[in-house]
């Protein structure tokens, strides 16, 4: 077994991110495999100086450690323009020039998931090459898989089965960006695939993105690995954890004299591998540790 962690860069980990990050060392420790780290700082412009080191700190402080790493996909662009270059050879990618905001007005369909914003109504899917050269003189175009009509059938091992039609929900997805960013799902399916990633642990709120990710691993003729979504952490008011609900960062906690046994047993409380009285240490919950035992809704955590 090989799980990983990928955070991005863009702020100090938080306590959502932190318990998605325990699961998956969890699982892996369990399994006696090996744990990789990845730091996600593709979107430079929202790259925290400082922010990674910071990361790598905490999640030390906690108790959890890795064995290989930690990759930036900053420094593996090569990878992801490869993977494009073959993509569009073989058909199975296109060239796109509409901005969001004209895919907004061209598409009837209700919004699909919501990084990905409304449905693609496929405006720039059948351009033949003079087409294409002619809109290439003033803009420069996006990439996108072209995704076929269909069911994707997965097993998820929190949730259990799961389906999703891709192209109905957000038709043909971006795989680069105009200004020449690859996208999340391009990135994350080249990189577990590189790095033998065999097991993915994630929050739920990328449940949708599975089906879209293992598209890609079919496209490229990778093998797709296990994923298992965790349930998502909630403040008292029942919406997602987040900075309006306090201090909610690890190194908040930290600096003002929390201790990593306390911060610990409270994430392991939400997960049932502790009760509230007990400081175990992250290697004394390993032995307690089961995927299918997680709890399979959110979880109200109060700021320590």
């Amino acid at each position: 077994m090989r799980g990983r962690f990928a955070p991005s860069p863009s702020g100090d980990l938080h306590l959502g991110g932190a318990r998605t990050a325990l699961v998956a060392w969890l699982q892996v420790r369990a399994a006696g495999g090996a744990f990789v780290l990845r730091v996600e700082d593709l979107d430079q412009p929202r790259t925290v100086p400082g922010a990674e080191a910071r990361i790598l700190e905490d999640l030390r402080w906690l108790g959890l450690d890795w064995d290989d790493g930690p990759y930036r996909q900053s420094e593996r662009m090569a990878r992801y323009d490869d993977a494009i270059a073959r993509l569009l050879s073989a058909g199975q990618a296109f060239e796109c020039f509409c901005s969001r905001a004209e895919v907004q007005r061209a598409s009837r369909a209700p919004h699909g998931p919501a990084d990905d914003g409304p449905r693609y109504p496929g405006t720039c899917r059948d351009l033949d090459r003079a087409q294409a050269d002619e809109r290439r003189r003033t803009r420069s175009p996006s990439v996108r898989l072209r995704v076929e009509p269909g069911v994707r059938v997965w097993t998820d091992g929190v949730h259990g089965e799961r389906s999703d039609d891709v192209a109905a929900a957000v038709g043909d997805f971006v795989l680069r960006r105009a200004d020449g960013i690859p996208a999340y799902q391009l990135a994350v399916v080249v990189d577990d695939a590189a790095m033998h990633i065999s097991d993915v642990v994630r929050g739920d709120d990328l449940l949708s993105s599975t089906a879209r990710q293992l598209l890609l691993y079919d496209a490229l003729g990778l093998a797709a690995p296990r994923f298992a979504h965790v349930p998502l952490v909630l403040g008292p008011d029942g919406a997602r954890l987040s900075k309006r609900h306090g201090d909610i960062g690890v190194r908040v906690l930290r600096d003002r004299g929390t201790s990593a046994g306390h911060a610990l047993s409270r994430l392991a409380t939400t997960l049932g591998l502790c009760t509230p009285d007990e400081r175990p240490t992250a290697r004394e919950l390993i032995a307690r540790f089961s995927l299918g035992a997680l709890p399979k809704r959110s979880t109200t955590l109060h700021v320590l």
